[in-house]
């Protein structure tokens, strides 16, 4: 008879196995002085703008690690170098599409192209030679947990010899997006279809549509940007469309291609990019009250867009079918430069309703009519459920795949609980919609490498969000997000493309709301499991610091107290410069203008 239970009896050799390796680190901690930066080797998937963000800010900060990240394409930069469709752009005025500290001086226009987005996030890999920690044409099919050694067991398929390459690491990230896993739209038949059918997340750019007969379904971000662009040298368009959707620049935010004079004046004049920057970037900050339900500034808005709308499409018949009836914002906002007044141009058809299936020749709606094309478009976007893109086995053999099936569940948006040194850049509920996405990238790396500093720096074996915490989260989530417009009945990817159903893609709060969120680590909310003693990371008696000769070692005696503010409170007014900008209106870009700074329906609603 064994002398511990059968569960335990199973598994002795893996209980073994982890205190052999328990003891090892606990001596090998012994034997240095405090905060010792023991090795670490984590493995990142994706090297789109996060994976290569997170690539830069390891090798900034960090000492003794290896990382590798693994991109299935053949070139970095992910979407942006992915969707190479006509119009491809993006919806973020492109001065304040970049990393905070990386600015870029020769932006053509507010909406820049895809083509010169990959070229900033290419440049930047290149700048800093993040492509030694990058193997091209590598994908992850299947990673592990083994409770055993305390890894990721990584599988990879390396798409340009078909083989498998075999890896392991302490900490595993994914970067591999949200808007990444496109999508066919399930329409039957569709694959009947004779003529050239198109995705616009996977485009032929052999494909010349000049004086052809093309349909486009969707009228998403995609859809909406490839209309005006093929418009012009096509025969005929006929785009279909189910539901309506808003579309119009927001005041402040029009398109604007930028003079030799304005590009000049961001190169050599010193500070005027900064202040253009930070404009822009207040205006994007001061819009979450747009997404509070019934609050002025979205009134104002839907008022200044139904105005819009009506002025571009100026047809009736398209008024009536277009302008929805749900809040502005439920829905993903888009600026749709010269969309609407692409619908009413004489060799454009717009199909409103269903597509009932798909023929040899085109389409058959719910009108009753077949609608013959020589090429057909789908605008229809990407599987946004949240699930991995691969197997993700916890030790206890649960598939994260599985878990978030049906609703996506995680701790801040960047980590689930009972899968242990797992994190995740752009998971569920983090304000990819909210304001600003970068910023909020920028912080989730800051957030990750805070973890990773300590894990590599105290006698951590394994860290994961506790379930009553991600609960806790979700709980609060749900309360908050009754109160906004999203979750007005709109169908929306923010809801897993349904109509009714938990917002699973945006944060409770604004872009800043969740910078403030995440400027510390709540380790109350982790599941820790140590490697031996807990406080075998006090090490030999030692400091780092007298084993420095070239340090001050008495770098704590000043003349007058200048150290960082203890409260939460002074930390913030110094960070953000409180007191320094006198702002009787905030900057708010919508179109009620500006909006009064005492009238903060933020904290008056909520």
């Amino acid at each position: 008879m064994a002398d511990f239970p059968i569960s335990e009896a199973m598994h002795a050799p893996t209980l073994g196995k982890r205190k052999n390796r328990a003891d090892d680190e606990s001596k090998r901690r012994l034997g240095g002085p405090i905060h010792q930066e023991r090795h670490i080797k984590v493995i990142c998937v994706g090297a789109g703008a996060s994976g290569l963000l997170f690539a830069y800010k390891m090798q900034r900060h960090f000492n003794n690690f290896d990382l590798t990240v693994y991109e299935k394409n053949t070139e970095v930069s992910g979407t942006w170098w992915e969707n190479k469709y006509p119009g491809c752009a993006c919806d973020v005025p492109s001065h304040n599409y970049t990393w905070s500290f990386e600015p870029k001086l020769d932006w053509s226009a507010v909406y820049a192209s895809s083509g010169e987005i990959f070229n900033y996030f290419n440049n930047f890999a290149h700048k800093y030679q993040l492509h030694k920690f990058v193997r091209t044409s590598h994908q992850v099919v299947n990673s592990v947990w083994d409770n055993g050694d305390s890894r990721w067991h990584v599988t990879i398929k390396d798409l340009a010899s078909n083989k498998e390459v075999h890896d392991s690491c302490d900490i595993l990230i994914n970067a591999s997006g949200i808007l990444n896993n496109w999508r066919w739209p399930a329409i039957p038949g569709l694959f009947d279809y004779k003529g050239t059918l198109l995705h616009t997340a996977n485009w032929d750019d052999s494909v010349d549509l000049t004086g052809k007969h093309v349909g486009l379904i969707g009228n998403g971000s995609s859809g909406i940007q490839v209309l005006p662009t093929i418009q012009p040298k096509v025969s005929h368009v006929t785009t279909f469309i189910r539901e309506p959707t808003w579309v119009s620049p927001v005041q402040g935010l029009e398109q604007h291609v930028f003079s030799p004079q304005e590009r000049r004046d961001f190169e050599q004049k010193p500070g005027t990019l900064l202040e253009y920057r930070k404009s822009i970037e207040t205006g994007l900050n001061g819009q979450f009250g747009l997404f509070l339900k019934n609050s002025t500034v979205n009134t104002a808005t839907q008022e200044y867009m139904v105005g819009q709308m009506k002025q571009k499409i100026n047809d009736e018949r398209l008024i009536s079918k277009l302008i929805p009836e749900w809040s502005v914002g439920c829905r993903r906002l888009t600026p749709g430069v010269n969309y609407l007044e692409s619908l009413t141009k004489p060799n454009v058809t717009v199909v409103y309703g269903e597509i009932e299936k798909v023929t040899e020749k085109g389409c058959v709606c719910d009108d009753g009519n077949e609608y013959p094309l020589d090429v057909l478009i789908c605008a229809t976007g990407f599987d946004t459920t949240f699930k991995p893109r691969f197997p993700l086995i916890a030790g206890d053999g649960r598939n994260l795949q599985d878990e978030w099936a049906k609703e996506p569940k995680s701790y801040l948006g960047v980590a689930a609980a009972g899968f242990p040194n797992y994190l995740i850049f752009l998971g569920p509920n983090c304000p990819i919609g909210n304001g600003p996405v970068l910023s909020a990238i920028e912080l989730q790396a800051d957030y990750m490498c805070k973890l990773v500093d300590h894990w590599q720096t105290h006698n951590i074996k394994t860290f994961s969000p506790k379930m009553e915490a991600v609960d806790d989260f979700i709980k609060h989530k749900d309360d908050f997000m009754r109160k906004t417009v999203w979750n007005d009945p709109c169908r929306s990817w923010y809801k897993s493309g349904q109509i009714n159903a938990p917002i699973t893609a945006l944060w409770p709060g604004s872009t800043l709301h969740y910078i403030e969120a995440l400027a510390d680590v709540r380790m109350e909310d982790f599941n820790v499991e140590y490697a031996g003693n807990r406080f075998s990371y006090l090490g030999n008696g030692y400091s780092q610091t007298e084993l420095d000769e070239t340090a001050d070692w008495a770098y704590y005696i000043r003349e007058r107290d200048d150290g960082e503010w203890l409260s939460r409170g002074k930390r913030r007014r110094d960070m953000t410069g409180s007191g320094t900008v006198r702002r009787t209106e905030a900057v708010n870009f919508t179109g009620a203008g500006r909006v009064e700074g005492k009238e903060n329906e933020a904290s008056a609603k909520l």
